[in-house]
């Protein structure tokens, strides 16, 4: 084999499988790490799997990288959300004295958003000026992107204003930025004020309003949206998808789903991905699992989804046997894949499993656990009541623990009874976000059930002198086609008289239902705001 060769069958591989064996015959031979230009093209394969640790290896065994290494590499951490990592390696592609493409200042831009990170955002923008790139309208649409992702809705227009050539992603990149820096009433202006309403921008609206969580003006845009005769993109499928699935409308998903089909976006496997979390989450886990089983060729993100629906119902070994199932056709687990299986096992008390899952991350698959693995696993072990084992964990992690993992570790607390634990836990809540009403209720609630009345005062007492309250909660139910949402004590819907007198009526049936029956033989009392609450 010769290195036209080799090239040649690296282009061809489909499974990692094939291209570990490519490149134990490529060592065999020589031509690998010999020939840079074989080396280079291995590693860029590895980095196209998704396989960072595989791919970083090879990568610090070229002697002198080209930069579309450096940029593939760039890209497979933007895709793992390793911003910071890109941007080191664009950093040092520009000492090794690469002049940066396109592609490369592209992805630079990318990570800055990602990183947030306006300032080094700027400096890339001044090399794309010195480079001669800025008139390039795929590099101006990642500066608009990236100002946007930042929240600097003044330099994003500035570069907007001054692109010569708009493109639909432009108009876009706007839209999102206006969405999320200047509310919607400025970005419905500007759509307005769009001389072409593509599809492109109708989705930039749609979508925007779904990562804001306002999944109802969404469904309400997508329906004007159809109305005015486009035909929506898999992109934009995917989006009001989304936006049924945080609401649970199964009848508008269905309707959605036909679209789909008409618009020949239903096999797209991020539809079908879609689809299946839609299913899932309305609370039909057997319409999600018969999209999976049409999906023809399933990647990791198929399986991790399937994963997830399981999950999501509940059913943690269902889950777990789907990830087995996964292993066994030869298709690779990725960071989100461990994120799925490690909270199917914790919601299905699989401690042991979990364990070992967990340990199997780094030693076979060269995955490094994340925040999201150790908040997994945190869950699982405090769910147990293994806390003294969970509060070890978050001791040795190599992230800083973030308010979610501490909540677990609260909410356990309070269902094992473990009050050093569940004040250690309640403190780093209040340092991270003081404003937070629900680690004072969990915290009270822990007092009260233990009988700690001057615990649970002073917890009350730090309430009102903090002014915090409760947070009203929303809801949101599907009749007829059409999504009804609510609010605590809202006055609003057109049907609040008989809403109001429905629950009224309610409320006097389960008073008599209480009074009918012989509570007092074994009811207990406490005291909460000058009321005696049985």
């Amino acid at each position: 084999m010769n290195r036209s060769i080799c090239h040649h069958l690296l282009s061809l591989c489909k499974t990692l499988r094939e291209l570990q064996k490519l490149h134990a015959q490529a060592v065999a031979q020589g031509l690998h790490p010999r020939h840079q230009s074989v080396s280079c093209k291995i590693f860029r394969c590895y980095a196209d799997f998704g396989r960072a640790a595989d791919a970083r290896k090879l990568f610090d065994e070229i002697p002198r990288p080209d930069l579309v290494s450096f940029t593939s590499l760039m890209s497979l951490h933007i895709r793992l959300e390793r911003h910071r990592a890109a941007l080191s390696l664009f950093s040092r592609a520009v000492a090794d004295g690469h002049r940066p493409d396109g592609f490369a200042v592209v992805g630079a831009l990318s990570a800055s958003g990602g990183a947030g990170d306006h300032q080094v955002g700027r400096a890339v923008h001044g090399l794309i000026f010195r480079l001669g790139l800025h008139s390039e309208v795929v590099v101006g649409n990642a500066l608009v992107d990236m100002y946007s992702r930042c929240g600097k809705f003044e330099s994003a227009l500035l570069v907007f204003d001054r692109m010569f050539l708009k493109d639909e992603i432009t108009w876009g990149s706007m839209l999102h930025g206006y969405i999320k820096c200047a509310g919607f009433d400025l970005a419905l202006s500007f759509f307005d004020q769009m001389p072409v309403k593509s599809v492109v921008a109708w989705t930039a609206l749609i979508t925007g309003h779904v990562q804001v969580r306002l999944p109802v003006r969404a469904l309400e845009l997508f329906g004007r949206m159809v109305l005015e005769g486009h035909c929506p993109t898999h992109v934009t499928i995917v989006g009001v998808l989304s936006a049924c699935a945080d609401i649970g409308a199964l009848d508008l998903g269905r309707i959605i789903h036909g679209y789909g089909i008409k618009c020949n976006a239903s096999s797209n496997i991020i539809v079908s991905n879609a689809l299946m979390d839609m299913y899932a989450k309305s609370g039909s886990v057997e319409m999600a699992f018969s999209v999976f089983q049409e999906v023809q060729s399933k990647d990791a993100f198929t399986w991790t989804t399937m994963i997830s629906c399981f999950t999501v119902q509940g059913d943690g070994r269902k889950a777990l046997e789907l990830f087995w199932d996964m292993l066994r056709s030869g298709v690779v687990p990725n960071s989100v894949t461990f994120v799925s299986v490690l909270s199917a096992c914790s919601h299905a008390g699989l401690i042991e499993e979990g364990r070992q899952l967990f340990g199997t991350m780094r030693e076979m698959y060269g995955i490094d656990p994340q925040l999201e693995h150790y908040g997994c696993m945190v869950d699982l072990l405090a769910r147990g009541g293994m806390l003294e084992e969970a509060e070890a964990l978050i001791v040795d992690m190599n992230v800083e623990p973030d308010i979610v993992i501490w909540r677990s570790l609260l909410s356990a607390c309070l269902v094992h009874r473990n009050a050093r634990l569940a004040e250690i836990a309640g403190k780093e809540i209040m340092k991270r976000e003081p404003g937070d009403d629900g680690v004072y209720v969990l915290l009270w609630n822990m007092y009260a059930s233990s009988n700690k009345w001057r615990e649970a005062r002073a917890i009350r007492q730090q309430m009102l002198t903090r002014k915090i309250f409760k947070k009203p909660g929303c809801s949101w139910i599907e009749v007829d086609g059409v999504v009804h949402e609510f609010l605590v004590e809202d006055k609003t819907h057109d049907a609040r008289r008989e809403i109001y007198e429905t629950l009224e009526y309610m409320n006097r049936q389960f008073k008599m239902d209480l009074r009918s029956h012989s509570w007092e033989q074994h009811s207990s009392s406490f005291f909460v705001d000058g009321e005696i609450i049985v």
